[in-house]
């Protein structure tokens, strides 16, 4: 049987790709369910110089139909191929705002309440910036097992930025629970996100308004490969139910983004970890 083995914290991989969970096989209206809370340091938006530390609910589930949920994105298993997976999956994309993150008062940023001077002098290049609303991405997954312990991982997500236009296909490879003693198993991953021209143009480049705005050069990105990465996550039993579970990921923008004038700090570390238990 494949373990249930990817934990993902709850709006902590939004601008990640979507990390759907192994298959896993089970009696007939059963369901396999971790849940509980966990902490998350990371950039406060993509490129930033700044992080921050978020407390936030940790919840995967798999029913017997093949349903799953997994942080901040959901799907279906339809294959019954064992060393294939693959079906529709849906994720939610975070907003961003001035400040990163939150700071949104009814749909409306808090930098449109400021006076320009203000924003321009603010110490994020997002001050000025129009926010970027939360959006539902849609799309498709699929998954290839080399081996019992190796993966090759793909999925394409539209339907992010204000306009909806913008879309991400992540590719990767995953290297399932490796045990380092009796109750601990580490698992590795890398992988590269690849976007189209909208995505970037609505969180990285910088129009002629938006520059009026902000301060910010004009940039008009093109589309193609956005970033890099790679993890591992360390996942300890501490008894039949409980587990506590960490991960640590580096992210580095490439291609043109990386000259974008809202990128601080091209490379991003998150660092998260949960208790869950699992029901």
């Amino acid at each position: 049987m494949k373990q249930f083995f990817a934990l993902a914290l709850a709006a902590a991989s939004g601008v990640a790709s979507a990390q759907t969970p192994a298959t896993n096989p089970m009696p007939d209206g059963s369901h396999d369910m971790y849940a509980g809370l966990g902490a998350v340091s990371r950039a406060r938006y993509e490129g930033a110089a700044n992080s921050k530390t978020s407390v936030l609910p940790v919840l995967q589930v798999q029913w017997s139909n093949g349903i799953f949920i997994s942080g901040m994105s959901a799907g279906m298993h339809l294959s019954i191929d064992p060393t294939l997976e693959f079906g529709p999956l849906v994720s939610l994309h975070p907003r961003r705002d001035e400040s990163g993150t939150g700071g949104i008062v009814d749909g409306i940023g808090v930098a449109a309440m400021l006076p320009l001077v203000a924003r321009i002098r603010s110490d994020t290049p997002l001050a000025g910036m129009p926010h970027v609303a939360t959006r539902v991405e849609g799309g498709v997954f699929l998954n290839y097992y080399l081996n019992p312990v190796w993966r090759v991982t793909s999925s394409v997500l539209i339907g992010s930025g204000n306009e909806r236009d913008g879309a991400r296909m992540a590719l990767g490879v995953q290297r399932l629970a490796v045990a380092m003693a009796p109750q601990h198993t580490v698992s590795f991953n890398a992988g590269l996100t690849l976007v189209n021209r909208d995505y970037n143009q609505s969180y990285f480049g910088v129009n002629d308004n938006e520059a009026w705005s902000s301060g910010n050069p004009v940039f008009r990105p093109g589309g193609g490969l956005k970033d890099v990465h790679a993890g591992a996550r360390w996942n300890w039993a501490l008894g039949p139910s409980w587990m506590l579970t960490t991960n640590v990921q580096a992210t580095r923008l490439v291609g043109n983004i990386r000259h974008s004038p809202l990128v601080e700090r091209p490379t991003n570390v998150t660092v998260s970890t949960a208790f869950a238990y699992r029901f």
